[in-house]
Order: structure tokens, then C-alpha cells, then sequence
């Protein structure tokens, strides 16, 4: 077995032990379901775990305004991306994503923000927001490789309350559906 088929195996099964939160840990706080106001509020990114409906491994993120959740489906390779950082291991060489932070670094870039931006037809969308030159430069990306990029960098993520709106993770009664 490959090591990075090692690794993902790894981390899948680490992710899935040590990460699902227990349900009482998913339960909204109380007060918490009005919808924040001033537009995109900074989340922490909760854990990467495994959508027992779908099967699928997602990223579950958590609003620092209002402490909403949304849950995002993501691939097996994405999963891994953000776990990697999410739980501060480092492989013995560079994934995709710490590369691109290397060339960011050797051409004086600095990752400043990503935003998720929207929710169309259950896709995602994003931006990833750069310093080049003093000047914000803002690209669009994969919501997956935003995430795992922002948290190489320690850069916020951020998430427009319209892509909450659409795509939280409660069920009827306040409750997660993940």
C-alpha cells in the first residue's frame, strides 16, 4: 500500500472516530436561530466527517456570529486536504495545496480570506481572496480547496448568510440532520 493511500485511509478512519461530534454537541445554541446581520460572518471549521445518509464525507463548519451550521459534501481527496491541516499533521512531502502556499510565499502573495459565496443547484461556490502588491485580487475556487488552503494559511474562511440560509444543516425541531 502506497503512503498516500495510507494516509487517506488513516485519516478517514481517524476522522470518523475521533471527529463525528456527539449529538448533543450538534444542537444549536439556544437563541441561536435568528439569522446574523452585516453579511459574511467568519466560521470555524468543525471537523471533517462522514454523511451517514450519503456515505459522503463533508466538511462541518460553525458561524462565530450566530453559531449556524452547514455541513458541505466534499470528495475523498478533498477530505483528506482539509484534514491534514485540521488536525496539524504533516506529511513527509507537500500536498497540492501547501505547494501552492509555497509559490504564494515566493512571489510575495498572501492569502487573506476565502468566502463561500453561494449555493446554486447544490453546488457550491467560493472566492479566494489574495494580497498581491496591496491590491485584493479575489479568484474563484472550489469551496473544498478554499478551505484547506485558508487553513494552511490560517486565513479566515467565511460564509455569506444567504449560502446558511440555503444550505444549513438543521432539520425540523433545531436539530442537524449530520
Amino acid at each position: 500500500m502506497r503512503w498516500s493511500s495510507r494516509v487517506a485511509t488513516a485519516a478517514m478512519v481517524v476522522l470518523v472516530v475521533t471527529t463525528v461530534p456527539q449529538p448533543a454537541a450538534l444542537a444549536p445554541a439556544p437563541g441561536s436561530d435568528a439569522p446574523g446581520v452585516g453579511g459574511p460572518q467568519e466560521v470555524e471549521v468543525l471537523a471533517v466527517l462522514i454523511d451517514p445518509r450519503l456515505r459522503t464525507p463533508a466538511v462541518l463548519l460553525q458561524g462565530k456570529r450566530d453559531r449556524r451550521r452547514l455541513a458541505m459534501a466534499i470528495g475523498p481527496m478533498e477530505a483528506q486536504a482539509i484534514a491534514v491541516p485540521l488536525h496539524g499533521a504533516t506529511p513527509p512531502r507537500p500536498l497540492t495545496h501547501d505547494l501552492v502556499l509555497t509559490v504564494f510565499g515566493r512571489l510575495n502573495v498572501s492569502l487573506a480570506r476565502v468566502v463561500i459565496t453561494d449555493l446554486k443547484d447544490d453546488i457550491y461556490y467560493a472566492t479566494v481572496h489574495l494580497v498581491v502588491d496591496g491590491r485584493d485580487v479575489a479568484l474563484d475556487a472550489r469551496p473544498s480547496d478554499a478551505i484547506a488552503l485558508a487553513l494552511r494559511a490560517r486565513a479566515p474562511v467565511l460564509v455569506e448568510d444567504r449560502v446558511f440560509d440555503k444550505g444549513g444543516v438543521t432539520e425540523p425541531g433545531g436539530r442537524p440532520s449530520i
